[in-house]
């Protein structure tokens, strides 16, 4: 499986320079690939191919004035900016065929300077390096500081490097991972637990262990206005207004490191105790649209169950999604009499067919784990999700190696 380690970067000015021409060559380069693709169409000609684009776009183009820069950035960095437009054609292809799955994915846009997130990619052939003293040595950028927070399990194939919005940079490693080397990482077990996510509580779990929800986003909200209003006063065009769009992202940020630690976290506790984890497919995006939309955001079910999905892969354990449809809410998880649709103000209520006394989310949790049993065994074989692409947050960004830092 691949997946993505992610980790802190400190540049200096000189190498945050750099940078910025690599992110400013890159996206030219793109921008360029699309607006050949966008004439050819608009001609009613073939599309250029991917030696084509390469030629006219970096190989001939640096030979003139306007483009001379180019030559400023590895040739590598500019390479994967034209397969990133290859690929965003090919998803918007098939999304049109329907051979893609998920919501429909439009056709390549033209990126800016202004845009909120800035990236780089540097394969093999770019001869990028991992120092011994623990820093990123990058081709015509320099050997930019690194805050390593765990070793690498193995030696890199790439190394994305990443601005967002907050102005912080960072380097996502690509790590194909050892099946062999993950499974003695986790311990055996034979325990099974089905989980009820909600509002009120992030989690309950069938064996009546109650996760309380951060709130992360509610706690942070009179921070957020405060920063908002700053900016709202602002005159556009500033750098008062360029330090106060700074001061909200970051406040942002924060909100979201912390979301996303929490889920990690949980997730992980979660694959590390139980071999089999029930939980119910829920419709975040139709409950985006309620009322309730603010509060369904901060608690991130979606990234939550999609951490869940590939450490199952990852790890060899099993994780079942039960139907949004299933009645858990309105069934007993002791007779299994179907009592019919209850309002969400009602937390327990008592069964008329063998009088137990239930709470709402604690026997929703019960039949979810029944309902997950049924999908094991249903078919007599082991139910594991298929593989996942690689992860950008499987590691955090603080802290300090113990070793060197890659295999």
């Amino acid at each position: 499986m691949h997946l993505r380690y992610s980790f802190r970067l400190y540049p200096d000015p000189g190498q945050r320079t750099a940078l910025a021409k690599a992110f400013g060559c890159a996206r030219v380069v793109f921008n360029d690939a699309v607006r050949a693709r966008e004439d050819a169409r608009t001609a009613g000609q073939a599309f250029p191919t991917a030696g084509e684009l390469s030629r006219k776009l970096i190989t001939e183009a640096k030979q003139t004035d306007a483009r001379a820069w180019l030559g400023e950035v590895s040739a590598v960095v500019l390479q994967q900016s034209l397969r990133d437009a290859e690929a965003a054609y090919k998803n918007f292809f098939a999304s049109l065929k329907g051979e893609r799955k998920g919501a429909k994915t439009g056709a390549p846009r033209f990126k800016s300077r202004r845009d909120n997130r800035q990236s780089i990619r540097f394969t093999a052939n770019a001869r990028w390096s991992v120092t011994d003293s623990g820093k990123l040595n990058l081709p015509r950028v320099g050997v930019v500081k690194v805050k390593w927070s765990r070793t690498l399990p193995a030696r890199p194939s790439s190394v994305t490097v990443i601005k967002d919005a907050a102005g912080r940079y960072f380097a996502s490693f690509v790590i194909d991972t050892d099946p062999a080397a993950d499974a003695t990482r986790m311990p055996d077990t034979d325990q099974s637990v089905g989980i009820d996510l909600g509002l009120t509580h992030f989690a309950v779990l069938s064996d009546g262990r109650v996760i309380d929800s951060p709130r992360f986003l509610r706690r942070a909200e009179k921070k957020l206005k405060k920063a908002q209003r700053e900016l709202s006063r602002k005159q556009k065009g500033s750098k008062n207004r360029e330090k106060a769009r700074l001061k909200v992202a970051r406040a942002h940020a924060q909100v979201a490191d912390a979301r996303r630690e929490f889920h990690h976290q949980l997730s992980t506790q979660l694959i590390r105790d139980n071999q089999a984890i029930g939980v119910e497919d829920l419709a975040v995006q139709g409950l985006a649209r309620t009322r309730l939309a603010k509060s369904v955001h901060d608690a991130g079910w979606s990234a939550f169950v999609h951490m869940l999905e590939y450490k199952a892969a990852r790890y060899g354990r099993s994780l079942v999604k039960i139907g949004r449809f299933t009645p858990t809410s309105q069934v007993c998880s002791s007779c299994g009499a179907k009592d019919g649709p209850k309002p969400l103000h009602i937390r327990t209520w008592t069964c008329t067919a063998c009088g137990a006394v239930h709470d709402r989310d604690h026997n929703a949790a019960k039949n979810v784990k029944t309902a997950a049993g049924l999908a094991v065994t249903a078919c007599g074989a082991q139910v594991r999700p298929g593989q996942v692409l690689a992860q950008r947050d499987e590691a955090g960004s603080h802290g300090s190696p113990s070793q060197r830092c890659a295999a």
